[in-house]
């Protein structure tokens, strides 16, 4: 397991997703949907889910939950507590037998709360029984994030704005938004999942979506106006974190890349699901539009990067060239081939017509994200370091060196010929890009000072 997912992973069991879940009275039926849902996500999904099913037993749906386990033992009973096995877990005193596992007890409030459920029926009170259930429950109001950070966090997603006056980094349940020419905060955009693992904005500057989650609960992407910070639309609940997103040139469109291994593509506007891609096997780490939005290409930790039909979501071609895990993705400008970078330390430049590599680019570590601008493209990499190139011919430009730890993710404005990149130590580089020299540095957690 990579040092990445170890400390998401960490991040996730100490700073646990708060789901709303108010006990009501008795002479009040208990919504599933708004109530029991999160409860079963929060506390029971990470051990009883689709990756992974203790004893048999899976909670990611409402189907499933019916279900009985190795054991033979129905989960729920309808109407029958002493029967169901689900609540006798929940409740029991027993440490060995007692759910969430090496977990604290859930709250005696919240037992209650399903005892009530269970007692009333255990009605389901949404469409799709079989749907997962993180896209059922109501979209969450998340905690505020704390006004000084004990320590700074992995800056795993950054985005100059349109105008380059402004950058906007992922945080902790929030966006911090800096000035990339002295490193000062200017502002703080809340209501954001645990942590954000992309950003994009749509071409005309009007909307940013922003890719976040809890690691092995919760993925969302949650569009936002940029300016004043206003929650427009949340899209895709999944049961895993949104690792990437983009608007297609038109703006019309967005596609997001999910750790469930599923590929959504809606209609901003109405936010409406058009296309569902399931060709991978694994996390779907970045994904990327091609220069006329005809088509899409994916990188995976199945170790292959694909190529779609953005109309219908067909497959046209798969790259297993990486042979590890493949993280980063982007189009060739011309659109008929497409650079792949991954885990085992290289960049690939490979053609959409048959998959066939043309060339490679080695590092002296893991290649991360890639990021385009209209003549270059950029990779990072655990190595520390950014590189540049021709995105033609993709000859070096230059070397970006300096970060103390993993160089995670990239971006680049043209207008201002500014590169920004964050490392996962938490650290905020800026260049110039016409001559590589610096032009800021700092820790992009508020409150937290850069250590001389």
């Amino acid at each position: 397991m990579s040092r990445m997912h170890l400390t998401y992973r960490s991040l996730a069991l100490a700073l646990p997703l708060l789901l709303a879940s108010t006990v009501i009275g008795q002479e009040d039926a208990v919504s599933f949907r708004e109530q029991v849902a999160p409860l079963l996500i929060n506390n029971c999904l990470a051990c009883h889910g689709p990756k992974k099913a203790e004893g048999g037993y899976r909670v990611d749906s409402f189907e499933r939950l019916s279900l009985a386990g190795d054991s033979g033992e129905v989960a729920l009973t309808a109407g029958e507590v002493d029967q169901s096995e689900l609540l006798r877990r929940i409740a029991s005193d027993e440490e060995s037998e007692r759910m969430p596992l090496e977990g604290d007890p859930m709250p005696a409030e919240h037992v209650a709360l399903i005892k009530q459920w269970i007692a009333e029926g255990a009605k389901y009170d949404a469409e799709d029984p079989k749907a997962p259930l993180a896209s059922i429950i109501p979209a969450p109001t998340h905690p505020d994030p704390p006004e000084v950070y004990p320590r700074a966090v992995p800056v795993t997603a950054l985005a100059f704005t349109p105008d380059g006056e402004q950058l906007v980094v992922g945080g902790y349940h929030e966006l911090t938004v800096w000035s990339p020419a002295d490193g000062s905060l200017l502002r703080r955009i809340k209501n954001v999942g645990q942590r954000t693992y992309a950003l994009s904005f749509s071409p005309d500057g009007s909307l940013l979506a922003v890719g976040c989650g809890a690691p092995g609960r919760l993925g969302e992407t949650r569009i936002f106006d940029p300016t004043s910070g206003e929650l427009k639309l949340v899209l895709g609940t999944t049961s895993d974190v949104v690792l990437d997103v983009n608007f297609n040139p038109a703006g019309d469109r967005l596609a997001v890349a999910s750790a469930d291994g599923v590929i959504r593509v809606y209609e901003v506007a109405s936010g409406d699901l058009q296309l569902t891609i399931t060709s991978h096997s694994d996390w779907v780490m970045a994904i990327a539009w091609n220069h006329d939005g005809t088509r899409l290409a994916s990188a995976s930790r199945d170790k292959t990067s694909k190529v779609f039909d953005a109309s219908n979501g067909e497959l046209v071609v798969t790259y297993a060239g990486h042979g590890q895990a493949v993280k980063g993705v982007t189009f060739h400008p011309k659109g008929e081939e497409v650079f792949s970078g991954g885990g085992d330390n290289k960049v690939h430049r490979w053609k959409v017509e048959d998959g066939k590599k043309g060339a490679e680019i080695a590092f002296g570590g893991e290649v991360y994200k890639l990021a385009r601008g209209a003549d270059f493209f950029f990779a990072t990499s655990a190595d520390k370091s950014v590189r540049q190139y021709l995105a033609e011919d993709q000859k070096e430009v230059r070397k970006y060196e300096g970060h103390s730890d993993w160089a995670l993710v990239a971006s680049y404005h043209d207008g201002s010929k500014r590169l920004a990149s964050g490392g996962f130590d938490g650290e905020v580089r800026v260049w110039n890009t016409e001559d590589g020299a610096a032009v800021v540095t700092f820790l992009a957690a508020p409150g937290v000072k850069k250590e001389e």
